[in-house]
């Protein structure tokens, strides 16, 4: 499942770079979405990997709050990208005409950049808050990654200000991005309500099923693991869900988006065409070489 997410994942990238035709506001976000979900899932599953081979579950401290940092870093990065890209198809539906104009080159870097800038500065907050505490000798994390709460529960100092913290931040920096694609989404719904035929209607939609897909799966598996972990406090059940939105979403990007994308399509085969086509050319130019 790891190996696919990054193949997967570095395919759509690849697809995007050396395709022209998808240089565009809303492939430059699936490009950025692509490598981040590469990322959010590097930060855990090699280690757990290797847990496995080794057959030991031991990390280090400075392992363990590195391992925080970057997943905070990538998810929160996650969170952000998504709600980028469901303001391109607003803005691509709702204002079609003054797309061009809207999501211009300036633009879409200064969100992009926005996006990284915010979730390091989250991911350094909450690492920094959590080096400050003191931790007792003999525990274990319950978890197979170091995740923010069970890392905050093993504390033996006063953790208020880091659950306060922590939960301000869920609410900032996941429920913000959030609220943003309600809103456009609402106003994409009402846009095409709006649109008489019914043809008309199902294309102005299918540009917006990949992204809400994916949505639906990262933020119903996100809320179901605190959820459930704030309800039944049970660590098991909240380990197993955290390998939804850990390996299966990212997992499931590629697959969501090439198999529902012409695009994506195209350039994919275009790009083992160019392949396919330049091994021979090698090889007839080494032989001619040899000769």
């Amino acid at each position: 499942m790891y190996l696919i997410t990054v193949f997967g994942n570095l395919l759509i990238i690849l697809a995007v770079i050396s395709d022209s035709h998808l240089h565009t506001p809303m492939y430059l976000f699936l490009s950025n979405l692509s490598f981040v979900d590469i990322c959010f899932t590097s930060t855990t599953i090699p280690k757990m990997l290797w847990n496995i081979q080794k057959k030991s579950n031991i990390i280090t401290y400075e392992g363990c709050i590195t391992q925080m940092h970057f997943f905070l870093l990538f998810g929160a990065l996650d969170t952000f990208l998504l709600a980028v890209m469901s303001y391109d198809r607003f803005v691509a539906i709702c204002h079609p005409l003054h797309y061009t104009v809207i999501m211009n080159p300036r633009l879409c870097g200064l969100l992009v950049l926005v996006s990284y800038i915010m979730s390091f500065l989250c991911s350094l907050l909450q690492s920094f808050t959590v080096v400050q505490l003191t931790f007792c000798p003999g525990k274990k994390i319950p978890h197979f990654f170091c995740e923010i709460s069970q890392v905050i529960q093993l504390a033996c100092s006063d953790t208020f200000l880091n659950n306060t913290l922590m939960y301000s931040a869920i609410g900032l920096f996941c429920g913000g991005p959030f609220i943003g694609i309600c809103y456009s989404y609402s106003k994409i719904v009402s846009t095409i309500r709006g649109i008489s035929p019914a043809q008309g209607k199902f294309k102005a939609f299918s540009t917006c099923a990949s992204h809400l897909s994916i949505v639906s799966l990262f933020y119903g598996t996100g809320f179901g693991v605190y959820i459930s972990s704030a309800a039944t406090h049970r660590s098991h059940s909240s380990a197993t869900a955290s390998v939804m939105y850990t390996v299966v979403t990212p997992m499931l990007n590629p697959f969501i988006y090439s198999l529902r994308n012409k695009d994506i399509k195209r350039a994919l085969r275009r790009f083992f065409g160019m392949a396919d086509i330049k091994r021979p050319i090698v090889m007839r130019l080494k032989k001619c070489w040899l000769l």
